[in-house]
């Protein structure tokens, strides 16, 4: 079963490292959705998502529907990204 992975971003300098990190860290077992929240999406699916999940601050970063803890007080680390199982 493919692992989901929702990226929300700014486009901003904070935000990319952490979307080439992601990139950077998924295998074949792994899909990825990065959602531009400046741009936002044709179909508003990444507003709905940012309600859904609660995210409250960016980049943030969900697994199979749910937000990883570290992106609700922190920024995303390689550590936290493995440990949600991604590159696995």
């Amino acid at each position: 079963m493919k692992r989901q992975i929702e990226i929300f971003t700014a486009n901003c300098p904070v935000c990319d490292p952490v979307v080439q990190m992601v990139n950077d860290l998924v295998c074949d077992n792994c899909e990825v959705t990065t959602y531009d929240l400046v741009k936002q999406c044709e179909d508003k699916t990444c507003l709905s998502k940012v309600e859904e999940y609660g995210v409250k601050r960016l980049p943030a970063i969900a697994v199979n529907g749910k937000l990883l803890d570290c992106c609700q007080i922190s920024a995303p680390t390689k550590e936290s990204l493995v440990a949600a199982g991604v590159g696995k």
